[in-house]
């Protein structure tokens, strides 16, 4: 028999408490897209120095103001949840704070996902039903997977695939500094999960 719903926990995803500041002056960062991507890769690295997370983070902008509509940070280890990706949280956030599952519904403003490295298997997906019209990346996937991360079977032309659906892609912005985080991370023993490279345990 399948438990009564009053049975299973809530699902509660927390950004950290000391981001709550950082954040608060990030207009003052975000003007152009490197001070966007600085802004995000700063989040990356804080993320580790504060132990709350793995070394990635993302945020979502207006593309006409450059304001920031919500930051996200990698929380999969210390939410336990596996989908819990930098990109994920940014974007659930935003669509939260607009109050619509589509950040390009028909009224809004066109919006911007600016992430320290390229999206996974599973945040690729989450970008295509996110209504964002912008993606700027800073670190490879091979800059992830040369640590242990496993990206996922992601097409190759990902970036044709988003840009046939009307997408941009802007790669490699910021991508020494968000390398060096993640080379950071691994020389720390910070833990890779997911790190079975697609294989059964």
């Amino acid at each position: 028999m399948i438990p009564a719903p009053s049975l299973f926990p809530s699902l509660h995803l927390e950004l950290p408490a000391w981001m709550a500041d950082y954040v608060s002056k990030a207009s003052q960062w975000t003007t152009t897209r490197e001070q966007r991507m600085a802004f995000v890769v700063s989040l990356a690295r804080m993320n580790i120095q504060h132990g709350t997370g793995g070394p990635f983070a993302a945020a979502i902008f207006r593309l006409d103001t450059h304001e920031l509509v919500a930051p996200g940070v990698n929380l999969v280890v210390a939410s336990r949840c596996s989908v819990a990706h930098a990109e994920i949280i940014a974007m659930a956030l935003a669509q939260q704070r607009i109050g619509s599952h589509d950040l390009g519904a028909p009224g809004l403003p066109r919006h911007e996902l600016v992430t320290s490295c390229e999206p996974c298997a599973m945040c690729l997906g989450a970008i295509l039903w996110s209504g964002t019209g912008q993606v700027v990346c800073a670190a490879r996937d091979s800059d992830a997977t040369e640590i242990g991360f496993d990206e996922g079977p992601k097409p190759l032309d990902w970036v044709s695939a988003l840009q046939q659906r009307g997408i941009v892609v802007t790669q490699d912005v910021l991508r020494t500094e968000a390398r060096q985080i993640l080379q950071d991370y691994a020389n720390q023993n910070g833990i890779i999960y997911n790190s079975r490279q697609g294989f059964a345990p």
